[in-house]
């Protein structure tokens, strides 16, 4: 069994953001040959075709998307779509020549959010990513209220079913990754 290298970004910057509580707890609800390491996207300026020469930390994502076999997204809902961060770091990836970093990657999405838990948002993100060519895990779906007590003050992930739900979805994600590269 191969070992897998899972990527996960949330599109909120807060340091105690709930999504980023999911994925911290999806990082310790992984199957077994499979690691998730968490990008930063805090110091990634807009993308601009204007910026002549790529900015360190846009090369720091980037090259943790390069080595990334899937991806985990944790998608906020602002405004009824998705986060600005979450939708300029695709936005920076996809610049690279053939769409390298992301064409043909499995990835998963997870959620906490408003009464809805960022559905909307959530389907956005997948519009963007079929554009993409990502290969989106249509199953199991995160979706967490984030103001119904599943969190604590630093954005942990507190509530059972939704970390069961979210082990659940990283093995379906291991399974699909690994049945993509054949």
């Amino acid at each position: 069994m191969d070992n897998l290298n899972f990527l996960g970004i949330s599109g909120s910057l807060r340091r105690a953001s709930a999504n980023g509580g999911l994925l911290r707890a999806a990082a310790t609800r992984l199957p077994a040959g499979v690691t998730l390491e968490i990008a930063s996207l805090a110091d990634i300026p807009f993308y601009s075709a204007d910026i002549a020469e790529r900015p360190a930390s846009v090369s720091r994502v980037l090259g943790q998307m390069a080595a990334a076999d899937a991806f985990v997204f944790a998608c906020p809902e602002y405004n009824y779509s998705l986060a600005p961060a979450l939708k300029n770091i695709l936005d920076w990836a996809s610049r690279e020549p053939d769409n390298a970093l992301l064409s043909g990657k499995p990835a998963a999405i997870m959620g906490a959010g408003g009464g809805m838990g960022t559905s909307r948002a959530q389907y956005h993100l997948r519009q963007v990513c079929v554009f993409l060519n990502l290969h989106l895990l249509s199953k199991p779906e995160v979706f967490s209220n984030a103001f119904a007590g599943g969190f604590d003050a630093d954005g942990n992930l507190t509530d059972e079913k939704i970390a069961a739900l979210i082990g659940s979805q990283m093995q379906a994600l291991a399974e699909w990754t690994r049945r993509i590269r054949g």
